[in-house]
């Protein structure tokens, strides 16, 4: 969508006072009735669609139900975690006819898709993260995740078998639960490898700055990181940089192999395909959405990029058997005896946790062994 229809979108409301937009334009305001036969969706992303990153990702998953029969499909990009989200959003509902709403960023939720939500009761809204909350949060909001730390183990795997230094590096954006659960399962995948891995992570504090992220990867990889994956909404800075810098690199979101071919390992990737595709279906039959929608890779929230042509033969078979293992269900990357890098026991020797604890979208610390930093 260019930035002209962006900017029309987001400002006609402003410009046309609602009773002449239902007198111009009566059909597309959309109905219930028509939403039983004939679905339109709209998705917003905080950035491009093509960034390699997050929102490469949903879009992904957008162009899977845009084929779906009776879907229509409403996008824009590159809209900011401001007021103009709201506006995005109610431009699809009373322009477009849209009755299911996904506003991916995790800024989006908090003041601006549950003031839509409250708004407009006979919307559905879903969110990318795990803010909502039962009994606090509207009934026709909700949240879906995925585990995609399981990913980032798999990842850590990859990186222990090609480690030299036992230096791994992690590039950040903020220290939220879904983000430390990633670093930390990064460094327990690799410290299955061996013991003695350490991974330092640096902190953005932003989830696209590229500058910072070059600069954190670049200082990573001075500190003698020779394995470098990352949690920013746009992996692309990283990972050029990091190979760039003679360092492997495990992605995350999408696929960055083409970026770095060389050097590419693999990825923790979204499969948000299916988990759309399954809103979609449940829309459609006029059923219930789930509100708090959770899985893993067994589910297909979560995939892995092809393995890189740098993974050794025994790096491989060790990836691939717990990748099987966790196809099964039930995998514990989490499990005591587990210290934090305070060193205190956050996981007791008689605890574990499988992917599907809700503990852990509370997660607060770094694992032992993980040094972190703020750029």
């Amino acid at each position: 969508m260019t930035k002209l229809l962006s900017m029309n979108r987001r400002n006609f409301l402003q410009a046309s006072a609602a009773g002449a937009l239902a007198g111009a334009m009566p059909g597309l305001i959309g109905s219930s009735a028509a939403a039983q036969t004939a679905l339109t969706v709209g998705f917003i992303y905080v950035g491009p669609k093509d960034d390699y990153g997050y929102n490469q990702a949903h879009a992904e998953g957008a162009a899977v139900i845009k084929a779906m029969p009776g879907v229509t499909l409403v996008e824009e990009e590159n809209v900011p975690e401001t007021v103009d989200v709201q506006k995005t959003m109610e431009s699809m509902i009373n322009l477009d006819g849209a009755t299911l709403l996904f506003p991916t960023s995790f800024g989006y939720f908090d003041p601006h898709m549950l003031a839509m939500a409250a708004k407009h009761p006979d919307i559905q809204f879903r969110h990318c993260g795990g803010l909502w909350q039962e009994g606090k949060n509207p009934a026709n909001t909700g949240s879906y995740f995925g585990y995609i730390f399981q990913g980032q183990y798999l990842n850590g795997i990859a990186a222990g078998h090609a480690t030299k230094s036992k230096k791994i590096g992690f590039v950040a954006a903020k220290p939220i639960p879904q983000v430390l659960q990633n670093i930390n399962a990064f460094l327990l995948g690799a410290r299955t490898v061996d013991p003695g891995i350490t991974c330092q992570v640096i902190f953005t504090g932003e989830w696209s700055l590229a500058v910072k992220e070059a600069e954190a990867t670049n200082a990573l990889v001075d500190q003698g990181a020779d394995v470098i994956t990352c949690h920013v909404d746009s992996p692309k800075v990283v990972v050029e940089t990091a190979a760039g810098r003679g360092a492997f690199v495990c992605g995350y979101h999408a696929n960055q192999s083409p970026l770095a071919p060389e050097k590419y390992l693999t990825g923790a990737e979204w499969a948000w395909g299916n988990v759309y595709s399954d809103f979609v279906k449940k829309a459609q039959a006029g059923e219930k959405l789930g509100n708090f929608v959770r899985g893993g890779l067994k589910d297909g929230f979560v995939k892995m990029s092809a393995l890189g042509s740098a993974v050794s033969a025994e790096g491989r078979k060790a990836f691939e058997t717990t990748q099987a293992e966790m196809m099964k269900g039930g995998f514990s990357v989490f499990k005591g005896p587990l210290k934090d890098n305070k060193g205190d026991t956050v996981v007791a020797a008689d605890k574990s946790y499988a992917e599907d604890a809700i503990e852990l979208e509370s997660m607060n610390y770094l694992v032992e062994g993980v040094v972190g930093s703020t750029a």
